[in-house]
């Protein structure tokens, strides 16, 4: 491997072809004269993206204005873009930005009105986290596909480039044109807080593919694709919204296992890259996280990568990246890394005047201040804000969760349940760990309402993901009832009581089977003692691990098993239809599962699925 002195030597031209006075990009004529007239407040207002509170960018709901006040001193966003000059805004449901499709666009209509009648004004981006999964930020009426593991189990890049998109037309015409997505993290630890079903899988090149692929399909909505968060946040067991992560992988580690889908989204001409908070000592022994590291962001992905995209921080106000400096210092170090836009941060007063200071004392030269910006043109300019910044609120109206996006979605999700177990009465018997196979084989699935025709529904009902209908107790016994069941419901929650194991018990008195939502289960759960009991009832019972597949690992007694990697509304009422027998499980595991009682022998690997 060469030495780090010699790679930078013979990037060195590289380098020197990113500045500002480098050779021009193909459309960089009205980026390069719009940057020249602006002014270095101008220039530092284009780093940024921040949180706005409220539905309506000129008339908030006296809450939020209120906590628009708390945060930055002005009531609206109008006036937040006017005191900052900021180039991106960021939408969140807890803000209260992402009420309905028609309210978003209006939006995004008066936040780039208010942005473009300032001095030199320039429209702003605006962006979101809807990753689809576990993580959307903008709910029903919306098309909310399966997540990104549920995604890897389908294994489908042309349905990974129909995900991007159908989900990047929608959100273009609401008017919001960056989307933090996809994760590109390559979930090795099944004991990740952070990314698990976030991430498509644990094999590299099967990650990489599918972000690509949906990469691929953003672009072709118009839409910035979001890849991250580099250099890898796949095998962590800390959660970098509240702690520090250290990632201990070597150099020949992270090219092993994180590299791959960062290079297939530059391949595949991602315009962003998110930068993750966390340590990684064998690219950069200082200790300081990657947002923060000029080796991980220059030299790695700027000079070794050959990237020249937008560089975007995981926000700032998240513990990963504030442990070790104030919130003067954060914006200022993630700059002269190398990042361009500056995600988020808890003071943006603070944040902003700390930057401004940093380029008048000459701590941070105002060429790299203007090439972050130059880069944040070019891409606006792709995205052809300057010309058409306006979306309107019709346009949102007549494409977001359309019937035949929706349908999409539904057709998504059956190639991506994935059956993990099914045995008959002779496996339980036995007291044997079957292979399971189909209802041929002496499977229990798929169950029918003429020879199964009451069914109790229980297990955990975790809060569901933004605009889903849940909980999920709630949607699956719905579903199952739409395919002719008798359904009886109990909720008994992540942590059940003894109290709530013998309800639930006893209501399985008297019915065919009993279908079970698990979440996370682990050895000590009160979760496996719940379905432990159910099944020494007799009665089939079907576990539908809502979340990790992992949980199939301790639940030994189970009759029958699925995974849907996630609790949304489509994943359940998919899973629903495959119980029913009404669609085929096609879904492969796209990480292994290791067994209970001995972590290091694997108990299903990559690829096992069910017919």
């Amino acid at each position: 491997m060469p030495s780090r002195r010699t790679v930078l030597a013979a990037t060195a031209g590289v380098t020197a072809a990113l500045a500002v006075g480098g050779p021009a990009h193909a459309d960089e004529r009205r980026p390069r004269a719009l940057l020249s007239r602006m002014t270095l407040e101008d220039k530092v207002g284009q780093v940024f993206v921040s949180r706005v509170h409220g539905h309506s960018a000129t008339a908030p709901d006296p809450a939020d204005a209120d906590a628009n006040l708390a945060d930055f001193g002005v009531r609206t966003g109008a006036e937040l873009l006017a005191r900052y000059r900021l180039g991106g805004v960021v939408y969140f449901a807890w803000a209260h930005n992402t009420r309905a499709p028609r309210q978003i666009a209006d939006l995004s209509d008066g936040l780039q009105r208010a942005a473009l009648r300032q001095p030199r004004g320039l429209p702003v981006l605006i962006s979101t986290d809807q990753e689809h999964g576990a993580v959307c930020r903008v709910g029903r009426p919306a098309t909310l596909f399966p997540g990104a593991m549920a995604m890897g189990a389908g294994g489908s890049r042309d349905d990974a480039r129909t995900l991007g998109r159908i989900a990047g037309r929608e959100l273009r015409a609401m008017g919001i044109r960056q989307n933090y997505s996809p994760v590109a993290d390559v979930n090795v630890n099944p004991a990740n807080p952070v990314i698990g079903v976030r991430s498509f899988g644990a094999g590299p090149d099967a990650v990489a593919s599918l972000v690509a692929a949906e990469v691929e399909g953003y672009r072709a909505a118009g839409v910035a694709a979001t890849a991250k968060h580099f250099p890898g946040h796949g095998d962590t067991t800390v959660d970098s919204h509240t702690g520090f992560p250290v990632i201990t992988h070597t150099r020949q580690e992270w090219e092993a296992l994180d590299a791959a889908p960062f290079r297939a989204a530059i391949a595949a001409g991602v315009d962003c890259l998110m930068t993750a908070h966390i340590v990684l000592p064998s690219l950069d022994a200082s200790g300081d996280p990657a947002t923060l590291s000029r080796p991980v962001v220059t030299g790695l992905l700027r000079e070794e990568l050959g990237y020249d995209g937008v560089v975007v921080t995981d926000a700032l106000d998240m513990a990963g990246v504030r442990t070790r400096y104030g919130d003067d210092r954060v914006p200022v170090l993630a700059l002269k890394a190398g990042v361009d836009q500056l995600l988020n941060p808890p003071r943006l007063d603070v944040a902003f005047n700390a930057v401004l200071k940093a380029v008048r004392d000459g701590e941070l030269t105002e060429g790299r201040l203007d090439e972050a910006v130059l880069r944040i043109l070019r891409l606006k300019e792709r995205l052809g804000l300057f010309d058409d910044p306006y979306v309107g609120p019709a346009g949102a109206a007549r494409t977001v969760g359309s019937p035949e996006h929706l349908a999409a979605a539904d057709l998504l999700a059956e190639r991506t349940t994935t059956l993990l177990v099914n045995e008959g009465r002779t496996g339980r018997e036995r007291g044997e760990r079957g292979t399971g196979g189909s209802k041929g084989d002496g499977g229990v699935l798929p169950l029918s309402p003429r020879t199964h025709p009451t069914l109790l529904v229980v297990g955990a009902d975790p809060a569901s993901p933004t605009g889903t209908t849940g909980p999920p107790t709630g949607v699956l016994a719905a579903a199952l009832a739409a395919q002719g069941f008798r359904t009886t419901t109990l909720p008994t929650g992540t942590a059940p009581s003894a109290e709530t194991i013998a309800q639930a018990v006893a209501a399985a008195d008297g019915v065919a089977a009993v279908v079970v939502a698990t979440y996370n289960v682990t050895a000590d759960s009160a979760q496996k003692t719940l379905v432990e009991r159910l099944s020494a009832t007799g009665r089939p019972v079907i576990a539908v691990a809502v979340r990790n597949p992992y949980d199939v690992a301790h639940l030994p007694s189970v009759t029958a098993c699925l995974a849907t990697y996630c609790w949304t509304d489509v994943e359940l009422r998919t899973a629903a239809r495959v119980i029913a027998g009404v669609v085929r499980p096609q879904g492969k595991l796209p990480v292994p599962v290791q067994r209970a009682d001995d972590p290091t022998r694997v108990l299903y690997p990559i690829g096992h699925g069910l017919t």
